[in-house]
């Protein structure tokens, strides 16, 4: 192991501005400390507002402003303010924090980094929702000490979703193939190999949402994992990206497609370059384009 990669992985075992639990220090202790209790743990507070019907619950009814949470103690609040039970034990699906993949992949990134287990936020696209379309989707990349490589982990994909969506494949272990992390989608329709328009979710197609999340998925290496609508830099607008815009999401993309060897220089890109950094201040574009401002240290 080289120096970078060791490097890389001391920082993906310490928690980031937004996955640090260390309020719940207590509440903790009897979570499990194996990937899959670790991760039954997760879909046992955390419902996604799509998917409800799955678990008997009427969407109408559902408390969709819950979405708009970004740290990971935060959900663990009002998980316990909704019911103070042990977090091993499994709410009933009313009473389960109300989020998407990406607060799945955050809450299970918080809780294995409090454990001092390398993980880490991806965003990109999912190839299983559907079609021929690759779907915006957020899954977490936990350090495997056995192949001493990453894998990719689905902590929302529990056992109705893996029936309704027909999956084949392990959850704990997803294949590259199904997931396709933000660069990667980026180089295939920058080459021409893959029609921008089958990336997104619902009507939000195209390139300039590809761009999204490239910038998302850096800054995820840098532990800002936002929330999916969050829009900075790059992301302010749909519009078309000139030829220095271009560049620069080029190398983004190549840099989160690279071995921890390059772990510096990705953080250093995500960090200096305005367009890509983290802002004290976002749009968010869930709450029809109004600024938010982040809490303390998520800016960098």
């Amino acid at each position: 192991m080289t120096s970078s990669v060791a490097e890389a992985l001391a920082y993906y075992r310490q928690p980031g501005p937004l996955t640090d639990l260390r309020p719940h220090t207590a509440r903790l202790r009897d979570v499990p400390l194996d990937l899959v209790g670790l991760c039954r743990v997760v879909q046992g507070l955390v419902v996604h507002p799509f998917l409800g019907h799955l678990y008997g619950l009427d969407p109408e009814t559902m408390r969709h402003g819950e979405v708009e949470t970004r740290p990971a103690a935060g959900i663990l609040d009002r998980v316990l303010a909704l019911d103070a039970a042990p977090l091993s034990k499994p709410r009933p699906p009313e009473k389960r924090f109300v989020g998407n993949c990406r607060h799945f992949t955050v809450l299970t990134c918080a809780l294995l980094r409090a454990r001092g287990v390398p993980a880490r936020a991806r965003c990109g696209f999912g190839a299983w929702f559907g079609g021929s379309n690759f779907t915006d989707h957020w899954v977490c990349e936990v350090w495997d000490e056995a192949r001493s490589a990453w894998r990719l982990v689905d902590a929302q994909l529990d056992a109705p979703q893996r029936e309704f969506f027909e999956i084949a494949f392990d959850p704990l272990d997803v294949p590259r193939t199904q997931f396709i992390v933000g660069g990667d989608a980026w180089q295939r329709c920058r080459t021409g190999g893959v029609d921008p328009q089958l990336f997104g979710v619902m009507d939000l197609r195209g390139l300039w949402f590809v761009r999204g999340n490239v910038v998302r998925d850096l800054a995820a290496f840098a532990k800002r994992e936002l929330l999916p609508w969050d829009g900075w830099g790059l992301m302010a607008d749909r519009h078309e990206s000139d030829a220095a815009e271009l560049s620069l999401l080029d190398r983004a993309a190549e840099l989160t497609l690279a071995g921890d060897e390059r772990h510096a220089e990705r953080l250093a890109l995500q960090s200096s370059e305005p367009a890509l950094r983290v802002p004290p201040i976002v749009v968010s574009f869930n709450l029809g384009g109004a600024n938010v401002e982040l809490g303390p240290g998520v800016a960098n």
